[in-house]
């Protein structure tokens, strides 16, 4: 296989083989095809595309590329995916709240990068907490409490590692079939039955534009469905944040508080859709009514937060921060933003308040950044409210007074009033595909 020859026909508009593909992403894994290669070659991918049999292709050796967790037969698996938000932090409640009601799931999430916070740092602000259990663990973990929370191991797909951070590298993220490929290789490693994808759309979305949003949600959805997994998306709103939390830390006590049922609304509300999904999928409940109650009850009852007591302890963290959520890291200085004005909220721009956390230390540039876990936003209202001159609006985290003036304008900047009426939102969970 000689590799100039491969990106000679994809810069000219033609395809490679299944078998092709799977030859040349093995030994790229392998060391043998060098990045600048590579680097060529998803270039020529994002510019001309990438069909159908291509993508199948791409995923199944990204797959091949690694090990496999593997279940006994009869346990179904079901996992959920977020394309990433700002204030997204739904899976600390959704996945000890699945579990607890019948679904085993072993979640493997990610890190924050760019203006979006990851589930892992939200994790790891729990002190002790580890995330990165080997394959091994993680199912063990599963068939004893029915839940893991892992990161992606060296063992899962390492063709994917390597090619994100090349596509990182060269301006090549945004290309939906290679991000399809990306997600479903992860997911397909895990042994899933099932699958429920929760697809934002808005201006503080992976993808803003809802039409981009849905075509990435059904590129998934198919590739899912032929490999045997069934696959289910929703379309979700990321034109305001979720919840009132946006920081590593403070999103983490949010999503405690939402496990002992005290949680902001739209949390809860986007946490019951994919719930839902999840439990139809495990085949616990036969409809999206008898889903809700289940979980309803999971919640009102006590089991879900239980079951993160059980998760946090099997992966070595601090159960306690449960009943004191002190316990976890915080920013030493704290002051709140007032309206100056009366009148109705018009908008709460998440991608800046999500550049602003990266800004004040709580985000990442680079994968190999630290972060501080303790620095974020507290916003207290939605687009809509209406707030009268010296109302509160949100609140900064920050280390310092550096920090306190920088999140104050930042805040000034996000933060939007108008003499106008309504606002135009879209629908908080809004289409299902699959």
């Amino acid at each position: 296989m000689l590799v100039p020859e491969l990106i000679q026909r994809k810069r000219d508009g033609s395809s490679l083989g299944p078998d092709e593909w799977h030859d040349l992403i093995m030994r790229y894994t392998a060391g043998e095809v060098p990045d600048y290669q590579m680097s060529a070659l998803v270039m020529a991918c994002f510019l001309n595309g990438i069909e159908t049999q291509e993508l199948g292709a791409i995923t199944d050796a990204m797959v091949e590329s690694g090990d496999r967790l593997e279940f006994p037969t009869g346990l179904a698996c079901i996992d959920k995916h977020s394309t990433g938000g700002v204030g997204d932090k739904v899976s600390l409640v959704l996945a000890p709240l699945v579990a607890a009601a019948g679904v085993p799931i072993p979640m493997m999430s990610g890190r924050g990068l760019g203006h979006t916070t990851g589930t892992l740092d939200k994790l790891e602000a729990i002190p002790g907490f580890k995330t990165n259990l080997s394959l091994a663990e993680a199912k063990a973990q599963v068939e004893s409490i029915g839940c893991a929370l892992i990161g992606q191991t060296p063992e899962i797909a390492p063709a994917d590692r390597k090619l994100y951070a090349l596509r990182d590298a060269t301006a090549t993220v945004e290309s939906i079939p290679l991000i399809s490929a990306s997600i479903m290789s992860k997911k397909l490693a895990e042994g899933l039955s099932g699958l429920v994808l929760d697809v934002k759309h808005g201006s503080g979305a992976f993808l803003p534009e809802t039409d981009r949003a849905r075509e990435l949600a059904q590129t998934m959805i198919r590739l899912g469905a032929e490999r045997g997994c069934r696959t289910v998306a929703l379309l979700t709103a990321m034109d305001r944040p979720l919840g009132c939390a946006l920081g590593n830390a403070i999103e983490t006590a949010e999503a405690i508080g939402a496990l002992k049922g005290e949680g902001p609304g739209d949390l809860l509300e986007v946490t019951f859709a994919l719930g839902s999904e999840m439990l139809i999928l495990g085949r616990v409940a036969g409809s999206a009514t008898d889903a809700r109650i289940k979980l309803e009850d999971t919640l009102r009852s006590g089991r879900a937060l239980e079951k993160f007591r059980e998760i946090i302890e099997a992966q070595g963290g601090d159960a306690r921060v449960l009943d004191d959520p002190g316990l976890l890291p915080s920013a030493p200085e704290h002051e709140t933003v007032k309206a100056g004005r009366a009148g109705t909220v018009s908008a709460v721009e998440p991608r800046a308040l999500g550049k602003g956390i990266v800004a004040l230390g709580g985000g990442r540039t680079s994968v190999d950044d630290v972060i501080d876990p303790g620095v974020g936003f507290t916003v207290h209202v939605r687009p809509g409210d209406q707030v009268a001159a010296g109302d509160p609006l949100a609140t900064v985290h920050a280390r310092d007074r550096a920090g306190i003036e920088l999140g104050v304008r930042i805040l000034e900047e996000s933060i939007a009033l108008s003499d106008q009426g309504p606002v135009d939102l879209l629908p908080l969970v809004g289409d299902r595909l699959g």
